[in-house]
């Protein structure tokens, strides 16, 4: 009960028979997060029905432990003083143990070590780095190398410093973002994952950007590297968290109102968010959000998981840290500063709490450490003198006038954290109420309320939406408290009855709740209060979504097995032998099985693996046969038809002579056939192409992106499969020259995500041409050492080998794999970081054919 009050009683009907009900409201002048606070005592009724409602709004194994720990029983250990500005970032620490480290606007970064005899912590040293104001810090596991970890920040001038334990300098500094690096979370291997306000996520390896994660529409506030290897998680100011695997997008949640600030990790399979729109989600990686948590009154920044079970805190703009059991929030801990920026818990439980008055906080559970008397009473204290300003805080509108005086402290609270306004000499002070310590705790002065009104700008944070009051309902003395949340816009007999059938509350009380909003809130009304209800109790007039009328297509035939026996991607095409005597990617010739001490005779590969094989007969039956069904602007004549066939011959014979420009024209007219008919125009194109003169002509600079992006379209997931295959194919065998392997490494990203969609068909020719697409960038990025380019073809391998079976694609893949990290020990651990490793390991068992197997153990021997 907040504030002061005045009781209206009022008796129901006597149609309610023996059951009589009494509705006892208050009205007080402000309280935790409400304009108004209404107590409502609903005696004579069934107990049956307040118990169920209790339990299920406080599951009974939470509630008891809160009510048993006094709703959680931290104390402050310590202050700690040394930034100059707001710390903005918190790290529990691996060297020394119990220690942390903290970062500042102050451009420092500091690192804290516990001292016992104190129960303090003395600064190790302070580390200078950054340019401008340090935002966010992670610890780097440790390694052989640098076997206390290392330190990580990341600031305002777009730089991420790496720090060793033993030097105030950074050892190296990463750059590459354009904006503000907000966020940082560390994995196995030394990966490094940063998020930044410049809408990007970037993993990084050592001292290398491994690859960039796009997709969000606003700064990315908060990343974490799931357990899982190759999972990563990012939150954004455009309200949604993304899941990556193996650096592709796989996942949006959705269902934050406002910008994402932070994300906790509790399983393999579970996480935590929590964001400006006051709320807390707990997730599935699946997708699923499991739920949602309301008690903060403004933007929560940080959260942070304790050791060993799924319990958590949270800090915010709200001046409060608090502390969450078993679903409940059991404990408030408010600060003398407006703004609580960060937290973390160390291993021993006890939890670290940055804000904007530069001090580090510290609170614990445990009795030993547990600060002074002095200490305690010295930060209390500090507490009670913070001012409060009613439009920003969560007290709600205020009239100093109606608040009673000191004598109202008597009183005790009913809950952790209810807030309490007196007037005290002309002073409105806040007080909270502390059910472990069973007293007021006075938690600042609430200025510019003196005498009227203060209205405040705003309007107050309930369950994550912005509401002009705040009701604060207790069913009887003892009783759990509900909250109603009303605007002025609103129908008061609609919210009244919401408000009743949401908390199982007798519907007779109607009449007595709409007269209490109405007159608490003077009637005040914004528009056209209709809402088209004509009767709230039977819903008359409500809204009912439609349903989606929308069907997945199915696709057309697969011309593959149409008329005539020209068949493209069928096994009788076989795919041309690389070159030498030993063919791995056949095991025809002269190869033999060989013994675990053999030479690696797979990778790295050191030319591109291009599509040959042809029946040129074939192709050109099917050509004329087909062009009689093509649309009348775009038949071919018979010098047409005559031009391609001598196209053909020379492409196909390899021969000297230059194609003309009259053959490439009539080439380009074919491939833009309609989708039913273009496939054999397509495979032209895709012998053609390994001609230098064709290759140059359509690769070049200027016909690039036409050439391109009219590939590109085959690859969309609807399109026909023998077009898809082709096209892919024609994109291996652009790798032959220079014109086509400047195209192909300028569009790579474009090009390997519009591939990486076909990993889903079933058709064993397009997963090995997809698998042999990869191994051609490979063998490029294997030459060129861009490791950039190379973390994007590890992703690919890692999504695509999930989902391929084919044991032709797997082997090719494997030889992409091994190129790819061959004398590379970056790209080797950022393998081992994406779970590779254990992807591949069940294919060093495959018997037939050898190649798969031997490879596979070439390539777990590098890893």
């Amino acid at each position: 009960m907040l504030g002061y009050a005045v009781s209206t009683p009022s008796m129901f009907p006597m149609a309610l028979g023996a059951e009589a009900r009494h509705l006892l409201m208050t009205v007080s002048g402000g309280g935790e997060g409400c304009c108004c606070c209404v107590r409502v005592s609903l005696y004579g009724t069934s107990a049956a029905r307040r118990r169920s409602r209790a339990e299920a709004r406080f599951p009974a194994a939470g509630r008891a432990a809160a009510m048993a720990s006094g709703g959680g029983t931290y104390r402050l250990r310590c202050s700690v003083v040394g930034h100059e500005l707001d710390v903005r970032g918190l790290s529990q620490g691996l060297f020394p143990p119990g220690g942390f480290v903290s970062v500042s606007r102050d451009r420092t970064a500091r690192l804290w070590a516990p001292d016992g005899p104190n129960r303090g912590f003395t600064e190790m040293h302070c580390m200078s780095g950054h340019s401008n104001f340090v935002s966010c810090v992670c610890i780097i596991p440790s390694n052989d190398i640098y076997p206390r970890g290392l330190i990580a920040t990341g600031g305002n001038d777009h730089n991420i410093c790496i720090f060793t334990l033993d030097n105030t300098a950074p050892l190296y500094v990463l750059k590459g973002h354009k904006n503000t690096v907000c966020s940082l979370s560390s994995g196995k291997f030394g990966t490094l994952l940063s998020g930044s306000w410049d809408t990007t996520a970037k993993v990084w390896l050592n001292d290398k950007c491994m690859m960039t994660l796009q997709g969000h529409t606003a700064a990315v506030w908060a990343v974490k590297i799931l357990p899982e290897q190759g999972l990563m998680l990012t939150g954004s100011a455009d309200k949604t968290i993304k899941l990556w695997k193996a650096g592709r997008c796989e996942r949006t949640f959705t269902g934050h109102e406002d910008c994402v600030r932070g994300l906790a990790i509790l399983s393999d399979t579970e996480f935590l968010s929590c964001a400006n729109d006051a709320s807390i989600r707990r997730w599935q990686i699946s997708g699923e959000c499991l739920q949602i948590y309301y008690g903060h009154t403004n933007y929560i920044y940080s959260i942070s998981v304790f050791p060993h079970c799924k319990d958590f805190v949270t800090t915010g703009e709200d001046r409060s840290l608090r502390i969450w059991k078993q679903g409940e929030c059991v404990q408030i801990i408010r600060l003398p500063a407006q703004s609580v920026w960060s937290c973390c818990v160390l291993d021993n439980g006890d939890i670290v709490v940055g804000a904007s008055d530069g001090i580090i906080r510290v609170f614990t559970e445990s009795l030993e450490r547990t600060a002074s008397a002095e200490e305690i009473q010295a930060f209390e204290n500090e507490l009670s003198q913070a001012t409060i300003d009613p439009k920003t805080s969560d007290l709600g509108d205020i009239n100093a006038d109606d608040l009673p005086g000191r004598e109202h402290l008597k009183e005790p609270g009913t809950r952790e954290g209810q807030t309490r306004l007196i007037r005290d000499n002309g002073k409105v002070e806040a007080y909270q109420w502390s059910v472990s310590e069973g007293r007021w705790i006075k938690i600042g002065e609430v200025v510019g309320s003196s005498g009227a009104t203060q209205q405040t700008s705003g309007r107050v944070l309930f369950e994550g939406k912005e509401y002009d009051y705040v009701f604060t309902i207790d069913v009887n003395e003892n009783g759990p408290s509900y909250k109603l949340p009303y605007n002025i816009s609103d129908d008061p007999w609609l919210t009244a009855y919401n408000f009743l059938q949401k908390n199982d509350l007798n519907a007779m009380f109607l009449d007595q709740v709409v007269k209490f909003i109405i007159d608490n809130t003077k009637g005040q009304t914004l528009g056209n209060t209709d809402t088209g209800f004509s009767d709230p109790f039977t819903g008359s007039g409500r809204y009912v979504p439609g349903s989606s009328s929308g069907s997945n297509a199915v696709p057309a035939p697969d011309p593959f097995t149409g008329a005539g026996r020209y068949v493209p991607g069928s096994a009788s095409n076989v795919v041309a032998p690389l070159s030498g005597v030993v063919d791995p990617f056949t095991g025809r010739g002269a190869y033999q099985a060989t013994d675990a001490k053999a030479e690696n005779i797979y990778f790295p590969k050191k030319e591109a693996v291009t599509f040959d094989q042809a029946n040129p007969t074939q192709i050109l039956g099917k050509l004329k046969e087909l062009n009689g069904s093509a649309p009348e602007e775009q038949k071919l004549t018979e010098d047409d038809l005559i031009l391609l066939e001598k196209l053909l011959f020379v492409t196909c014979n390899t021969s000297l002579e230059t194609p003309t420009a009259q053959q490439l024209q009539t080439l380009w007219k074919a491939i833009n056939w309609p989708e039913d008919i273009v496939f054999p125009a397509l495979d032209i194109l895709r012998l053609s192409i390994r001609h230098p003169s064709v290759n140059e002509n359509f690769c070049s600079e200027k016909d690039s992106i036409r050439f391109s992006s009219h590939l590109l379209k085959f690859l969309s997931r609807n399109r026909k499969q023998a077009n898809q295959l082709l096209a892919l194919r024609t994109l291996c065998n652009c790798f032959v020259s220079q014109g086509g392997q400047r195209l192909m490494m300028s569009q790579r990203d474009t090009i390997m995500s519009h591939a990486i969609e076909l990993k889903l068909g079933g058709n064993k020719n397009i997963h090995i041409a997809l698998a042999t697409l990869t191994l051609n960038y490979a063998v490029w990025l294997h030459k060129v050492n861009n490791i950039e380019g190379k973390a994007q073809c590890l992703s690919v391998i890692s999504t695509v080998i999930e989902v391929v079976q084919d044991l032709e694609a797997i082997f090719r893949l494997l030889v992409a794999l091994g190129t790819l990290i061959s004398d590379d020990t970056n790209a080797v651990q950022l393998a081992k970081s994406l779970g590779v490793d254990s992807q591949i390991k069940k294919y060093a068992s495959v018997s037939e054919p050898a190649k798969v197997s031997e490879c596979c153990r070439f390539v777990l021997n590098l890893l």
